[in-house]
């Protein structure tokens, strides 16, 4: 199973932090940003990760990364060209790369602690299909999509911020995808705001019955605004203090 961390975009609400650098370098704590999905990774077994960038900052990632040596990985690269193309449009970059290979996805501003290797090793068993991660947030999970599933965990629905939602399970920014994933995306039509959208892609999944949503523990996505920023940087202090995370 090979990993995709998707780390472009313009993160325009995070400027003027963001004007000479890419979102996914800026500090957490002890650490740049990005290094959290690549631990996350080498956790749950990966071996080799594709990280996708803006073209202004691809070689900022290569600089940092390097090879991936230092996280026992084999770090690939891709630049996504139109960094206002979508999620759906960054995990496209990695279909030469996937090779017919099943993927773990991640985006490269989220932060959490669960440990995703039980969960890859039976999607690597499973036959197909797909698979989203959730956290249950009863106040916010409108702000995100929102995910409706059975007690089995089969995804009923998801809807993208939505005013009345279904559910209080958010949808994270952790998913897994069969090899089917790429000519799926090469049906999407762009959204109202242009972009190929990684919940309409989740919800092809949907349609067919392939989609299954588990829980996580705690999970931030630092990139989304100043508060959240700091807040992660609050977060994992704390959490590396108590020995949680290193």
């Amino acid at each position: 199973m090979k990993g995709v961390i998707l780390a472009g975009g313009l993160a325009t609400r995070l400027r003027p932090l963001t004007l000479v650098t890419n979102k996914h370098l800026l500090p957490i704590y002890n650490k740049p940003m990005i290094y959290y999905p690549l631990e996350a990774m080498v956790k749950a077994g990966i071996k080799e990760v594709l990280v996708t960038s803006s073209p202004d900052h691809a070689g900022d990632f290569a600089n940092l990364l390097g090879s991936g040596e230092q996280f026992d990985l084999k770090l690939y690269y891709a630049v996504q060209e139109n960094p206002k193309g979508g999620i759906s449009d960054a995990i496209m970059l990695a279909e030469e790369f996937a090779q017919d290979e099943k993927v773990l996805v991640l985006l490269g501003d989220n932060i959490f602690g669960f440990d995703l290797r039980e969960s890859v090793e039976e999607f690597e068993k499973s036959e197909g299909g797909a698979m989203t991660f959730g956290i249950e947030m009863p106040t916010e999970s409108k702000q995100y999509g929102v995910i409706e599933r059975d007690g089995k965990g089969k995804v009923l629905s998801i809807e993208e911020k939505p005013e009345n939602p279904k559910s209080n399970i958010a949808q994270t920014g952790i998913y897994m995808y069969d090899n089917q994933v790429f000519e799926l995306i090469k049906n999407l039509t762009p959204s109202q705001r242009g972009e190929l959208e990684v919940t309409d892609l989740n919800n092809l999944y949907v349609a067919e019955g392939n989609m299954r949503c588990s829980m996580i523990d705690w999970w931030i996505d630092a990139g989304t605004s100043y508060d959240e920023l700091l807040r992660a940087n609050e977060m994992v202090a704390e959490k590396v203090r108590s020995g949680e995370l290193e």
